[in-house]
């Protein structure tokens, strides 16, 4: 099932590079140029863990069971380990339990926090072992690039969270390339979203990490950053600027917007509120919606920053990220 984890919303009620140091926060040396990026991204992500997105009964001879719900596992959690060896699909849980016999130790989390159970697998009607659970072995979703920086590539400008709010743990993953198709525009309270197709025949790069600050990954050695335009960092203050996103096709326009407040002492993702004033994306999309994460932000000729959040009760306004933040992650 396919999630929409890339435009993590707040409610208004919600790599190799040169640094100095001053007061205490990192910021890019003077003149460091990236790649600058707006384009759209697909992106699948393998979770660590066996994600449970649902539990089922199993019909057995002796008539229905289901094993995982009586003891006690829910929608939501995370198995890790079972009989001590770790799993993180499907398959992996077939396995592990095809080979045991009787009671077995299943170690997951609920929340961030760390469980114990004891289940007995139940035999279908086919004679295999279930646990009677849904596994979901992989996420995907749409965002945008923010910058590549050489071999490396960051995107989002915030974490992929789990269902429950925490830091989604991930194996590995893919950024492909994406056609953007059409757009829900948002309104008050119905945040809106963007729709394309992943191009899984175009893949962009590899993802390596999760963090606070976006998701990072490399560059495929076929993609040629030549093409993009070249950028120098720079430290955003209010005043007008610009979003570079991609609301039709896959070639990023610039739109304006307003930055209405800025601190960029902030070390997490809201250092900029951000209003749009471009008529044009207004009207195409309402504002900001689920998608535009990443998007990056200029102002008088330099990168800045990136869009990361809406506001639930007013899309045309959000939250944006400083570039040193994602630059520092």
């Amino acid at each position: 099932m396919k999630k929409k984890i890339f435009a993590f919303l707040i409610a208004a009620t919600f790599i190799c590079c040169a640094f100095f140091f001053n007061g205490g926060v990192a910021y890019a040396a003077e003149g460091y140029k990236v790649y600058l990026g707006g384009l759209p991204a697909g992106f699948n992500m393998q979770t660590r863990g066996a994600y449970i997105a649902g539990l089922s009964d199993v019909i057995t001879e002796d008539g229905i069971k289901s094993p995982s719900k009586d003891a006690g596992l829910k929608c939501g959690d995370v198995i890790y380990y079972i009989e001590n060896t770790e799993v993180n699909s499907a398959k992996d849980v077939e396995r592990v339990i095809s080979l045991t016999s009787g009671e077995i130790t299943v170690e997951y989390s609920r929340c961030g926090n760390a469980y114990t159970t004891e289940i007995t697998p139940a035999k279908d009607l086919q004679g295999d072992k279930k646990l009677g659970i849904f596994i979901r072995d992989d996420i995907s979703g749409i965002g945008t690039i923010t910058y590549i920086d050489k071999d490396r590539i960051a995107t989002l400008g915030h974490p992929v969270l789990d269902d429950n709010g925490g830091l989604l743990k991930i194996t590995k993953g893919e950024i492909f390339g994406c056609n953007i198709t059409g757009c829900v525009k948002g309104e008050r309270g119905a945040p809106g979203e963007l729709r394309g197709v992943i191009m899984k025949n175009n893949q962009i790069g590899k993802i390596e990490s999760n963090t606070e600050y976006g998701v990072f990954g490399t560059l495929n050695d076929k993609f040629d950053a030549q093409n993009l335009k070249e950028i120098e960092i720079g430290e955003g203050k209010m005043g007008d600027a610009v979003i570079y996103s991609t609301v039709e096709g896959d070639t990023p326009q610039d739109y304006s917007i307003s930055i209405i407040k800025a601190d960029n002492t902030f070390s997490d993702s809201r250092n900029y509120v951000v209003k749009i004033t471009d008529k044009r994306l207004l009207k195409a999309t309402g504002g900001i919606v689920q998608g535009m994460s990443g998007s990056p932000i200029v102002q008088n000729g330099k990168l800045i920053g990136a869009i990361t959040h809406v506001f639930i009760n007013d899309p045309t306004r959000g939250f944006g990220i400083s570039i040193n933040n994602m630059l520092n992650k």
